[in-house]
């Protein structure tokens, strides 16, 4: 959503389904004893004695489970412009989606950006202060825990007891990145797992010339349980770490969570630094950072990579999926994998960003965070199996 601001502003129905690939067969002997005849390859019989055959079959080994999975968010479309027919994404819409999956009825969760970031990585719903995206970077404050593992109340950063996937990964021994394009370029703020002081006024809302980065999109650093570790500098890191990390499979992370700058998400209209905006330069930021995963050590030898939008535009507040009060729109979403998703395909089964955590949490083998775990919910990660 764009604030109305004086400045230019920057910025998954249910059926819980759980993927594993398929176990590589192993050789088997197969003991076959006989006093009769068998047929010999040219038809005619030929007695045998009583003997022992051994019949070896051996299966092709398939492609190893899903370990790396890449996350990219874009901003603020709706599905008929990103994917439709007149859609300025050509390169998403037909290049990429003719290379894996498009997920046809994938909706956002609510209106504005932020209550949608937190939704994909801890299942919280959102609330009335993540809902106007936090222009002021307060805490939390609680009123009890409700169903489905709700925390209850209003804020923005979450308390200790909230965990997001980030931790979920940090306590099975896996790895996790936050790579945000810009996070490193102001001059007073920290390089790495920046945010404004508890109660001060976010100061990334609006775009500022050579600094784009968006706090608001950058979930990971409102929770306390992320915020106040040491692993925060260690995994909320700038964009221009991810070649660095792309390069060798040992130090690509399990999770890369990436999110563009304010102009090459898509958000803005008019970037402060002259170029295209909206999808159409979203678009022209993809060519260049798509080939840089799937070129990726990792992500050839068992990666996902999942691309989609925070929301809808504004005027398309439609629910999905049993979620309760207003929706995000629908925006789709695409889904790439080598040799386990096949190219060219659509699923047009309801999902929302409760399904993307929950599909993430199951390639993992995690528990489900809050909505994640919604009775019914419908989770894609049983579309990433063996290529037909």
């Amino acid at each position: 959503m764009r604030p109305l601001l004086p400045v230019v502003v920057v910025g998954m129905l249910f059926g819980a389904s759980c993927s594993s690939a398929p176990k590589t067969a192993p050789t088997t002997a197969a003991a076959v004893t006989s006093t009769s005849q068998v047929v010999a390859t040219t038809g005619a019989t030929q007695p045998i004695s009583t003997t022992t055959a051994a019949v070896t079959t051996t299966t092709q080994p398939g492609p190893a489970p899903v370990q790396h999975v890449f996350v990219i968010n874009l901003e603020n479309t709706s599905y008929g412009a990103s994917f439709g027919a007149a859609s300025q994404a050509p390169y998403l819409a037909k290049e990429l989606a003719s290379q894996g999956v498009l997920l046809t009825q994938y909706f956002g969760t609510s209106h504005a950006s932020l209550g949608n970031y937190i939704a994909q990585i801890s299942g919280q719903g959102a609330n009335p202060a993540t809902k106007a995206d936090c222009f002021t970077y307060k805490e939390f404050v609680s009123t009890g825990q409700g169903p489905n593992g709700q925390e209850l109340g209003e804020g923005c950063v979450y308390p200790p007891s909230v965990k997001t996937i980030a931790n979920q990964l940090d306590d099975a021994k896996l790895t996790w990145k936050s790579y945000q394009e810009d996070m490193a370029n102001s001059a007073t703020e920290p390089k790495t797992c920046r945010h404004p002081a508890i109660g001060a006024d976010d100061k990334t809302i609006g775009a500022r010339v050579g600094d784009q980065y968006a706090t608001r999109h950058n979930p990971f650093v409102y929770f306390h349980s992320i915020i106040d570790s040491p692993q925060c500098d260690k995994s909320v890191v700038d964009l221009t770490q991810m070649s660095t990390d792309l390069a060798a499979v040992g130090t690509t992370p399990n999770l890369s969570y990436i999110t563009p700058n304010l102009c090459h998400d898509g958000h803005d209209a008019s970037c402060v630094d002259g170029q295209v905006g909206e999808i159409a330069g979203a678009d022209a930021y993809l060519k260049t950072l798509v080939p840089t995963i799937m070129n990726s050590p990792a992500f050839k030898l068992d990666g996902l990579l999942i691309i989609t939008f925070d929301e809808a535009e504004l005027s398309e507040p439609t629910p999905c999926c049993g979620e309760v009060g207003d929706g995000g729109g629908r925006v789709g979403a695409v889904l790439i994998s080598p040799d386990r998703i096949k190219p060219g395909t659509t699923d047009d089964t309801p999902y929302n960003h409760f399904s993307l955590l929950c599909s993430l949490e199951n390639i993992f083998g995690l528990d489900h965070l809050g909505f994640a775990g919604m009775s019914g919910l419908a989770c894609f990660d049983s579309l990433v199996a063996v290529k037909p």
